[in-house]
């Protein structure tokens, strides 16, 4: 099975010019690596538990039929507790303006993020628009109503 490529059009802000694209890193990832679009020499630092919204440095137009997942990065998770607060964070394909991201520090020091910094992935997915219809009454299932966590109790 191979990928299907979807042209996105990107324009720089000013503030992200000389950025690298947004890019994959591997020929198997699934994720385009997003950039810390901050000042040269003026790196946000989180302290633990404070968050921040960092900007990418661009807009972009994804095509109608598209959104763009903004998730975080496996290793700024593990090795410092960096995550995306409002994971995955949602790019509908009408929205014109800058890409942000919401960091959050979820480790016990504080962390610098610097310029050109690679700080999220964003994945591009088609959308399938749900028709909610309205009904008297469910299908019955087995799980039925039974909620968090509910599945595979009887396995303990």
């Amino acid at each position: 099975m191979s990928s299907v490529v979807v042209s996105i059009g990107l324009v720089w802000l000013p503030h992200g010019k000389g950025l690298a694209l947004p890019m994959a890193h591997s020929a198997g990832a699934a994720g385009a690596d997003l950039a810390a679009a901050l000042p040269e020499g003026e790196p946000v630092v989180l302290a633990p538990g404070q968050r921040a919204l960092i900007p990418c440095g661009f807009c972009m137009a994804l095509p109608i039929g598209y959104e763009a997942q903004v998730r975080p990065r496996s290793g700024l998770a593990a090795k410092h507790g960096i995550t995306v607060l409002n994971s995955p964070g949602t790019i509908d394909a009408d929205y014109r303006g800058e890409i942000k991201v919401i960091l959050i520090n979820l480790g016990q020091d504080a962390f610098a993020i610097a310029r050109g910094e690679r700080i999220a992935q964003m994945v591009v997915a088609p959308v399938n628009m749900p028709q909610f219809v309205v009904e008297t009454s469910l299908d019955v299932t087995e799980r039925g109503s039974n909620g968090f966590g509910s599945t595979g109790q009887g396995n303990r």
